[in-house]
């Protein structure tokens, strides 16, 4: 140390030169950093979506989903295997573990599909999702024009506004919902298909075969080739209805002639209303590992250009937008990163009274802050809520190593008034440098075991605990590496005494500490009955795994009987959406998303509705909080018997589903096989949670209760006519959702071309409509089909939910007033007595608290760690099991601050409140380091050792309450900040601020007390 010390005061232009440069790299790093509010916190996921259109959940669960997850649960690496099954689609999510290559997975995936589609029904389509995350929905606007027609607007999204979003470099999806997906429909009338002789099945190919365009080859015209080909493509419906077939007469006969040419539409698998009416949105879904916000930006500057060419009258209505939450959230650290710098200065102007020996302090801010920018850019953070957490926490410490040594320069500077500046500052820096490493060294180990950390707790801590490190060694070099340089150069060194108020502080302190140690008993009575006291408040405190981040907005999850219609649910969204908008000032609007898109991105049933809620801002609030903005539309939605709801936000609930598969703080899941036992376990379970205190919003999925015609054909029937069950569903898709044979391509637009009926698809709703349908047989004829079919109406299960190959009921609640973890335990207890579980049927507890069990089981094997790693380095820096014991001493009273900060705040013991405690464990062990090593150093001078810790203790006060002052204002502004993200941050802070407050008084008196007694009995062996 001593040669590199000698090295850098004799090169000090080189040192600022260099200095220099990190400065301009990091400004270009900074530059780089992708910006997010999280960090990827989402696992290697894969995702299939397999639709088979008019097939009933049973017949889906049985037929797809089944032998699919079959196929896929021996693929290596497997974390965990769900899966959704509805009426017509299953959805199937693959997560693995840590660290897996997505393309390896996703190839994995695509495999083993391929390798069993082939035994899958032939009306299965689909496959692999696009390659986004559960947290991919960055950017949702509706898009409305009250001179076009839903069908119109719907058009406008498909063809000119989404394939131009699709273009945006990281984009993945772009997802259309709402409205009507415009369709050609040609209506088949049987009579005259009997009576020209024409069988319907002979009609659809033909047609098919019609609709077509043929390569021939090419043929050599003087010196020029030609390409030949056969055109058959169809481009309006026009062409559609001048088509022409022979009949069985070999007469030529259109199918104008043969049936009704029309514009229709698909049927819909949801809607959208825009604050109570009816419209049609998009759902932006980034590319896995994309920059949210360069890819939102250029989303907007792609909707400036479209807008610009849309009909008139058009809007596009912006109701989420990821970038405004990251604008938010990152502004909330930023804020409080520079009000910390701010208080950090001023202290240290008031403690030092010397401008110049504060600014050289001051320098270590900025410069450390670039060398962790620096960092971050080369391992790939990027710079959001919880990396940038860790550059504000770690503000007040950075200045500790900084603060040693310009202190201890000063101090020197006074004592060896007469030698050279270069050697005075040599001497004093080289005196600190073992403490002022140990000590870095302390902090640095204290924060580096969170990287080992796993699942959601550990990618959000990670980006904060590699901040801190880096920031923290960025400071120790500057500490004696440039701080050197710009002592030699800035401070003066004179014999100017210290400020009067320390001074005064000064002679106090000594007072005190001088009748403590002259009566140890009571005092060392006093602290012992104050731990045990604290351990007795500890247990008051409650427990979480993270605090709810405040992202803006709110979204409502509504539930209705399983059987309700697309009409009846959307009627049903647009009276809620239109009362909430008369009752509830603080909503500006609704966006209500019913069923799902046509890309079945988001498998919802036409009975479930995801209610987009944007807020005005909260200082226009008529309530005085968001619980009671939440409690005020809970009240409203009470009053709609027969309605399910939670209430969540859009990340929230998204990370809520990608952990467990469903939303809510509470997850209850049952497992077994019959799906009545399930729903019967399961609205049990519900009951049982609903008496209990705290819970809210309980809701279990509606699992049975589905009510499905059944249409069988008749045996002889069959064999009579030689007619298939599979051409009697064909025959009759085409009088419900309509048959789709093709599509009918204009320029870029692809219009779907169905055979349906002349009764509008989703028209048939009776049972004595259905038996009365015309059914064409093979050999023309057309019968009733009640004349060859049975029709029976039956039950079956509406949503199959699975995991890992079992089906499953679950039940969620959210949780007010009280901590999960105690709810949790209380109600393990009540379902256990209230529920009695057949034989083949277990429940399984998760949510957040399932989180929070892993977090703290992670964090007991942690701790133990960092605190035999301290023993080691005490030991090595004071060689002397006993010094480092009463360094030791001091982290119970620091623990102690932070439990008590926590019972008074009313803030729970969660993983980031956690993590404050491990940082209390480098802050408290780093006060006693520089106090015990400074009574060691001056030994030889004092024969007394009372004088001797007396005065060395004097000598260390303003050193001291300089790092413990700085670093607790450099938290107050995290403590105190009130935007999004500050509710994950704000435990930590409070911890770290409460635990610095007992830790300061501990080692300005009771670790001198202790030292004293220690050397004290020494000396007397």
């Amino acid at each position: 140390m001593a040669a590199l010390l000698r090295f850098i005061l004799t090169q000090k232009l080189f040192v600022l030169a260099l200095t220099a440069l990190v400065i301009a790299l990091a400004v270009q790093a900074w530059q780089r950093l992708p910006i997010d509010a999280f960090p990827d916190i989402s696992p290697t996921q894969v995702k299939l979506i397999i639709r088979a259109p008019g097939m009933t959940t049973a017949e889906v669960e049985a037929q797809i989903t089944q032998p699919i997850e079959t196929e896929l649960l021996g693929i290596p690496d497997q974390s965990i295997l769900r899966s959704t099954t509805k009426y017509g689609i299953t959805s199937i999510t693959i997560d693995f573990t840590e660290g897996t290559d997505i393309y390896w997975a996703r190839q994995q995936v695509s495999e083993r599909l391929a390798g069993v589609w082939g035994s899958l029904p032939d009306i299965a389509e689909g496959g692999l999702a696009p390659m986004s995350t559960p947290l991919s929905e960055i950017f949702m606007f509706s898009y409305n024009n009250p001179n076009l027609s839903l069908t119109e607007r719907r058009h406008v999204l498909d063809w000119q506004i989404r394939p131009l979003l699709r273009t945006v470099p990281g984009v993945a999806e772009v997802a259309t919902m709402g409205g009507y997906v415009q369709t050609y429909e040609f209506a088949p009338d049987l009579v005259r298909l009997q009576q020209a002789g024409i069988s319907l099945e002979h009609l659809i190919s033909w047609l098919q075969q019609q609709h077509m365009n043929g390569s021939v080859g090419r043929i050599n015209s003087g010196t020029n080739t030609l390409v030949i080909r056969t055109e058959g493509k169809l481009t309006d419906a026009f062409d559609l209805s001048q088509l022409t077939i022979a009949d069985a007469n070999g007469n030529p006969i259109t199918l104008a002639q043969l049936g009704e040419v029309s514009l229709g539409h698909l049927a819909r698998f949801g809607g959208v209303t825009h604050n109570g009416k009816e419209t049609a949105q998009a759902m932006i879904i980034a590319l896995k590992g994309a920059n949210t916000s360069e890819v939102v930006a250029a989303v907007k500057a792609k909707l400036d250009q479209i807008s610009v060419t849309l009909p008139e009258g058009s809007e596009l209505n912006v109701f989420y937008d990821r970038a405004t939450l990251i604008e938010t959230a990152v502004s909330t650290i930023l804020e409080a990163l520079f009000a910390a710098v701010l208080l950090v200065i001023v202290v240290l102007f008031i403690f030092l009274a010397d401008v110049r020996a504060a600014l050289v302090v001051a320098v270590a801010i900025p410069l450390a802050v670039a060398i962790t920018f620096l960092a971050m850019d080369q391992v790939g953070l990027t710079a959001n809520l919880m990396s940038l957490g860790g550059i504000v926490i770690a503000i007040g410490m950075l200045v500790d190593a900084a603060v040693v040594v310009v202190e201890n320069i000063v101090s020197q500077g006074q004592q060896l008034r007469h030698a050279p500046v270069a050697h005075r500052v040599y001497r004093a820096t080289l005196a600190v440098a073992k403490p002022v490493i140990a000590g870095t060294a302390i902090v640095i180990i204290v924060f580096a075991p969170l990287l080992m950390l796993t699942g959601l707790e550990g990618k959000l801590f990670s980006p904060v605990a590699m901040t801190i490190v880096f920031a923290m060694l960025a400071s120790l070099v500057i500490a004696l590496c440039v701080i050197p340089v710009l002592a030699v150069s800035l401070i003066k060194m004179s014999d100017k005494s210290a400020p009067k108020f320390l001074q005064w502080l000064l002679q106090r302190y000594q007072h005190a500490l001088t009748k403590v140690i002259q009566r140890p008993a009571p005092w060392l009575i006093m602290a012992l009955l104050l731990v045990m006291g604290t351990g007795l408040t500890a247990s008051f405190v409650g427990k979480t795994f993270m605090p709810v981040m405040d992202e803006g907005d709110l979204i409502v999850q509504l539930e209705k009987h399983p059987d309700v219609s697309l009409s009846e649910s959307l009627a049903v969204d647009s009276q809620i959406s239109q009362r909430l908008l008369r009752d509830v000032a603080e909503i500006k609007q609704i966006v209500a998303r019913i069923g799902s898109d046509e890309l079945g991105m988001d498998p919802m049933g036409l009975n479930e509705t995801d209610m987009f809620m944007q807020l005005h801002p909260a200082t226009t609030w008529q309530v005085s909080s968001k619980e009671a903005l939440t409690e005020k539309i809970r009240t409203i939605l009470q009053e709609y018997p027969g309605i399910n709801f939670n209430f969540t936000q859009p990340i929230q609930m998204r990370v809520s589903e990608m952990l467990t598969g469903t939303s809510g703080d509470v997850a209850v899941k049952v497992f077994g096989d019959d799906v009545a036992t399930l729903s019967h376990l399961a609205q049990s379970i519900a009951h049982t949670t609903e008496q209990m205190s705290g819970s809210v919003d309980v809701q279990t999925t509606i699992i049975d209760g589905g009510e499905f015609v059944n249409v069988r054909l008749l045996p002889e029937i069959a064999a009579r006519y030689q007619l298939t069950t599979e051409e009697l569903s064909r025959r009759l898709r085409i009088f419900v959702d309509g048959l789709q044979v093709g599509e009918i391509t204009n320029g870029k637009i692809k219009t779907p071309l169905l055979f349906s009926s002349s009764q509008q698809p989703n028209q048939v709703s009776y049972l004595e409509q259905l038996a009365t349908l015309p059914i064409s047989l093979p050999n023309g004829s057309v019968v009733a089909l009640a004349s060859v079919a049975t029709i029976e109406t039956q039950f079956g299960p509406s949503l199959i939910e699975r995991e890992n190959g079992s089906r499953f009921a679950v039940v969620t609640s959210n949780v007010s007033g009280r901590d999960i973890v105690s709810f949790v335990e209380e109600l393990k207890q009540q379902v256990g007595q209230a529920v009695s579980l057949p034989s083949g049927y277990t429940i399984e507890y998760g949510g957040e608290f399932e989180n929070q069990a892993r977090a703290t089981n992670n964090l007991l094997m942690i701790v133990p760690l960092v605190l035999l790693v301290i023993v080691l380095i005490l030991f090595t820096t004071f060689r002397s099991l006993a010094i480092a014991g009463l360094v030791y001493a001091n982290i119970p009273f620091a623990l102690m601050g932070g439990v008590l900060a926590l019972f008074i705040s009313g803030e729970y013991l969660s993983v980031p409140a956690s993590v404050g405690f491990i940082a209390l464990l480098g802050v408290a062990v780093l006060n006693g380091v520089v106090m015990l090593s400074h009574f060691q150093s001056i030994e030889e001078r004092y024969n007394d050792i009372k004088e001797l810790v007396i005065a060395g203790a004097g000598d260390r006060l303003r050193a001291i309450l300089m790092t413990a002052t700085t670093a607790m204002l450099g938290l107050i502004p995290l403590a105190l900040a009130t935007g999004p993200g500050a509710e994950i941050q704000r435990p930590l802070a409070i911890v770290v601020i409460g635990g610095l407050i007992t830790s300061t008084l501990t080692t300005l008196f009771l670790l001198p007390l202790m030292y004293a007694r220690l050397r004290g009995r020494h000396d007397r062996t």
